[in-house]
């Protein structure tokens, strides 16, 4: 018997270029299963995933579900793709096993929160506030005392100009194939922790869609300067991105980190982050 693809949707062109089409999986031209392929935006080529890779129960343990993976991956490399990432949930032991076999390696989690329910929280405000910490301002903006007391000389984390938006962009070409419309792109916010006029730190949030179709609010970076690591910062940058997802109604925030970011992943530890997905990748040759 011979497991094959067979198309069933139309081939999916987003306007920053990515590519996304779903196959039914067949044996001799029965349907057993489905799966889907993309593209995500990279520097360079892009990088391909698959996704919702299912084979029917009847089907199962005949090596249909790791043929349909190889046959995905000859999509992919149509598609100019160099690397292939895919996302499996943590309790998910027998795909895990599958990605193995097929020679990727985990790079990271998506770890998720839950946020709770808004306490109080004003909708308008996150987008653009601007929240200080310090010696004389030592209060959570949502009237609630900061748990991690004071920064010491002060620190504010206020929304990034246009003109530091756009500058920073521009740094670094990944941002910009993720943020086709800029600063303006839906769900964005973009911020900078600044203290004594110097810049130590940034955060951008916004919106992702998870291998498992949901859509949830998204930490794509948090960064502190070398030289303010350890201080306290990135856990403020954090809390802050928190409160921003609550303040907009959302009561769950999800982040990536990568396999050997120990301090960023005892960070996320800390604040309640649990692993959701593991990242495998392999490179196609």
């Amino acid at each position: 018997m011979t497991t094959t693809l067979r198309p069933s949707g139309p081939l999916q062109q987003a306007d920053d270029g990515t590519l996304a089409r779903s196959y039914e999986v067949c044996v001799n031209s029965r349907p057993v299963g489905a799966v889907r392929v993309a593209t995500l935006p990279a520097p360079g080529r892009p990088l391909g995933t698959i996704s919702d890779l299912r084979v029917d129960e009847a089907d199962r343990g005949r090596g249909r579900g790791t043929v349909a993976a190889l046959a995905a991956e000859e999509v992919l490399r149509g598609w100019r793709c160099e690397r292939i990432r895919v996302s499996v949930p943590v309790d998910a032991p027998a795909a895990r096993r599958l990605a193995g076999a097929l020679g990727y390696v985990e790079t990271g989690h998506v770890l998720a929160k839950d946020l709770g329910p808004a306490e109080g929280a004003d909708p308008a405000d996150p987008a653009g506030s601007t929240y200080l910490t310090g010696p004389a301002e030592g209060a959570d903006p949502a009237g609630r005392a900061d748990p991690d007391g004071p920064v010491p000389g002060g620190v504010e984390i206020r929304a990034m100009t246009d003109a530091e938006a756009a500058a920073w962009i521009a740094a670094e070409p990944g941002r910009a194939a993720l943020l086709p419309d800029g600063p303006a792109t839906d769900g964005t916010r973009l911020h900078v922790a600044v203290r004594g006029g110097t810049r130590i730190g940034h955060l951008w949030t916004g919106w992702r869609d998870l291998p498992t179709g949901e859509r949830v609010p998204y930490v794509w970076e948090v960064a502190v300067a070398e030289a303010e690591r350890g201080r306290g910062h990135g856990r403020r940058l954090m809390r802050f991105a928190e409160r921003v997802v609550r303040g907009t109604g959302g009561g769950r925030l999800v982040l990536r980190v990568d396999l050997g970011n120990a301090p960023a992943r005892a960070l996320y530890a800390s604040l309640g982050y649990r692993p959701l997905l593991t990242d495998l990748e392999k490179t196609l040759y």
